[in-house]
């Protein structure tokens, strides 16, 4: 039997503060829960490395500075994972991939030393779908990951680990990135809160690049307060980043985000209730809706024809960037080299350490974005995918002049079964409604809306998205939405 789940992240960081917990003491029992439900193979397969010794050290370290008298941060004993594509000093990054399997990062991602700073303990890596590359968890090097709530399901991706490390009760909460979707979706699909800032809110300094234009560093947690409270203490400039935006963020705290938000307007798209959606979906955003309305919202209806369209648009963009951004993976100056061979040129040798690195997605995206940047296809289609992005984000603009936030479904399916789906082109589909928001550099935010009706009952989720910038007024209305959710669940209880 695993030890008992721990406290929300403000509970144990409050505890930790006042000294009624003790960090070393919670951090024992999350390794044991650790130890019980993620190591094996029947295990979630969350983690690819646990930092015991050194987070023993630092939750001992906290613990005096408390027992000093002397403040420990506002993130104080909180334990953190970090997906495996976010640089740290302590342990490898690999990015669940055979050819960063050994690499080891000279100098930590901002966001990483940011939530340190605050008091935060990173205690492990979690696994990822290659390079960031996926939507299910299942394209990873060290085998897939799983859902907590079913294990023979999957978690979402690319942020499979972190989510499934949250909903499991495996940490506090975790660091994600959301490049089309990373975060939000394996939010949905664990039933945790995932938060994609906007383009340049948090650093990407020492995030591995996906695509450069779209990466976003971002909070998977099991409350909007904890989201902001996670947001508040990475997010800033850089001077390590010239897109990083100069804006304070730090006074998001538990009291602005639990303020309502009178008369706000909530934007409904027809396109994003689509009877291609499962059914519980479609019904958890509209239970959704009808909940808010009860908070005093007002629903404004709003057109997003370019849905779809996001999808193409981001995959050429997508692809395209990663093509170049891998372009450095080649076993000569990072990663692992192949064998080398009598007679082999340099070119053979850059060749097959690129095929035995990489997985299978991720060639087939830097088959797509080398094609789509290549002579005589380049204006065909890179460039009228960013003509399509520039419409994707005027349309957003629009939309935003009559309501202050959107509400819609985060993915159009509860999490599919290990496997389930075969083909690249149907995988792809499960970002329809989580690709528009990166490719227009909006913020955006998971939430859990309920459970189907399953034997196994699956997590469902509604997303939020709100203007580039506008945090504060995304994690408002969605606290908002989070407590009108919990007051209706426990109304229906027995």
């Amino acid at each position: 039997m695993a030890p008992d789940p721990p406290a929300t992240l403000g509970d144990h960081v409050e505890a930790v503060r006042a000294g009624d917990r003790s960090a070393l003491e919670t951090l024992e029992a999350m390794l044991a829960r650790i130890e019980a439900i993620d190591a094996g193979e029947s295990g979630l397969n969350a983690y690819h490395e646990v930092f015991a010794e050194e987070a023993r050290a630092e939750a001992a370290r906290i613990d005096r500075v408390v027992a000093a008298g002397e403040d420990p941060g506002p993130l104080a004993g909180a334990l953190i994972a970090i997906k495996d594509n976010i640089a740290t000093t302590t342990g490898r990054t690999t990015c669940s991939s055979r050819i960063l399997e050994n690499w080891r990062s000279p100098f930590e991602a901002t966001c990483v030393t940011r939530i340190r700073e605050a008091g935060a303990i990173v205690i492990g890596k979690t696994n990822l779908d290659e390079f960031a590359m996926g939507s299910s968890g299942e394209h990873c090097a060290w085998g897939p990951v799983r859902n907590p709530h079913d294990r023979s399901r999957v978690p979402g991706g690319s942020s499979a680990g972190s989510a499934a490390a949250v909903a499991g009760g495996l940490c506090h909460a975790a660091l994600g990135s959301d490049t089309g979707g990373s975060i939000r979706q394996p939010a949905a699909f664990c039933g945790c809160v995932g938060l994609k800032p906007s383009y340049g809110a948090v650093s990407r300094h020492g995030l591995v690049a996906f695509g450069s234009s779209l990466d976003q560093v971002g909070p998977l947690t099991r409350t909007v307060s904890d989201a902001a409270s996670l947001f508040a203490a990475m997010a800033g400039s850089d001077r390590f980043d010239s897109t990083s935006a100069d804006r304070d963020w730090s006074a998001l705290r538990d009291e602005e985000i639990a303020s309502p938000i009178e008369g706000l307007r909530v934007g409904v798209p027809e396109s994003f209730l689509d009877a291609r959606n499962a059914p519980e979906v479609n019904a958890a955003v509209r239970r959704a809706i009808s909940l808010l309305e009860d908070q005093g919202a007002v629903t404004v209806p709003v057109e997003l024809p370019l849905t779809d369209i996001g999808l193409s648009t981001y995959y050429v963009v997508a692809p395209a960037e990663a093509s170049s951004n891998l372009a450095r993976f080649d076993g000569i100056r990072y990663g692992r080299r192949a064998a080398p061979r009598p007679g082999e040129s340099l070119e053979e040798i850059y060749a097959r350490s690129r095929a035995e690195g990489f997985g299978s997605e991720v060639k087939r995206r830097i088959l797509i974005g080398t094609y789509v940047l290549s002579a005589g296809y380049h204006d065909a289609y890179y460039r009228r995918a960013l003509q399509a992005r520039r419409l994707i984000a005027e349309e957003y603009g629009r939309a935003f002049e009559r309501c202050d936030v959107l509400l819609g479904p985060t993915a159009p399916t509860p999490a599919f079964e290990l496997g389930g789906k075969k083909d690249p082109l149907s995988m792809y589909l499960c970002d329809v409604y989580t690709v528009n928001a990166a490719i227009a550099g909006i913020c955006g935010i998971s939430i859990p809306a309920g459970s189907t009706a399953d034997a196994r009952p699956l997590p469902l989720a509604v997303q939020l998205q709100a203007p580039a910038f506008e945090e504060a007024r995304l994690l408002r209305a969605a606290s908002m939405l989070e407590a009108a959710l919990g007051m209706a669940e426990v109304a229906s209880s027995p």
